[in-house]
């Protein structure tokens, strides 16, 4: 990549505070195209605030965001919809519409105001749908569906919309074993097709499989961002998680046990 070319996602001298609690203070992460980041820490660290700062929607305490070099601010909302894309913790309830209807929301970004949705549109949106596996739900009714098939949705509404960042609270809520590595793999698919990644999870274990960069938020205020093959260490991981870990290689994958 060219030294010129900016990253992708960037975040500079970045703090962020709930009420008069510090969540971090003046860290820098950089994701560029092809790569995964990792969000992790324990349960109130912040990693939702985090995630939402990096998306835009919150304004950080000290320092600031850039999407391709530039500053949300200085983008138009147009603009940063067709970028980035966010699946958020939990999905609101629909209104009543069909599967392929709700995918079609994330068609919105590149169609004119006031115009109809597209064939085009439609056939990027059943691909979508094709590939989280539920094509054959696209005439049910969203309310009908269970939660773990209305999060497939939610996958499927990102990935109509053609973003080149996606932004993941928790993209495994509601899913099986299988499908949660179905939607690991497809999003590091992407990766590698040029998109960046940034997603928070809980498994230490799935995080080591799939990040090239980790976030690691203590709960405490600190937190520390970079490789994660140097961020998820033993000792590291038990400071911020408040227990003891044993660190092993299994079928060529580095794993951790509670100890």
């Amino acid at each position: 990549m060219s030294a010129a070319t900016p990253p992708l996602l960037e975040a500079e001298a970045l703090a962020l505070q709930a009420g008069d609690r510090w969540l971090c203070r003046e860290f820098a992460l950089r994701l560029h195209p092809g790569e995964c980041l990792v969000v992790l820490g324990p349960n109130g660290a912040g990693k939702t605030t985090l995630l939402h700062t990096l998306a835009g929607l919150r304004h950080p305490g000290a320092g600031v965001v850039r999407l391709l070099g530039r500053a949300y601010r200085e983008r138009t909302a147009r603009e940063v919809a067709r970028l980035r894309a966010l699946l958020a913790q939990d999905q609101s309830d629909y209104f009543s519409c069909t599967v392929l209807e709700a995918t079609l929301v994330g068609r919105h970004p590149h169609i004119d105001r006031w115009a109809w949705e597209s064939r085009t549109d439609r056939d990027i949106a059943l691909a979508a749908l094709a590939r989280v596996g539920i094509a054959e739900l696209a005439g049910r009714e969203v309310s009908s569906l269970s939660g773990g098939e209305r999060q497939r949705v939610a996958i499927a509404t990102l990935l109509a919309q053609q973003p080149s960042l996606y932004l993941l609270d928790e993209p495994l809520n509601h899913l099986d074993l299988r499908f949660q590595v179905q939607v690991l793999e497809l999003f590091r698919s992407l990766a590698r097709d040029g998109a960046g990644v940034a997603m928070v999870l809980h498994d230490i274990n799935l995080a080591t499989r799939y990040a090239d960069q980790a976030v690691l938020l203590d709960g405490r205020g600190g937190a520390i961002a970079g490789r994660a093959r140097e961020i998820l260490q033993p000792g590291r991981l038990e400071d911020a998680f408040g227990h003891p870990l044993l660190r092993a290689e299994v079928g060529g994958h580095t794993v951790f046990v509670p100890r």
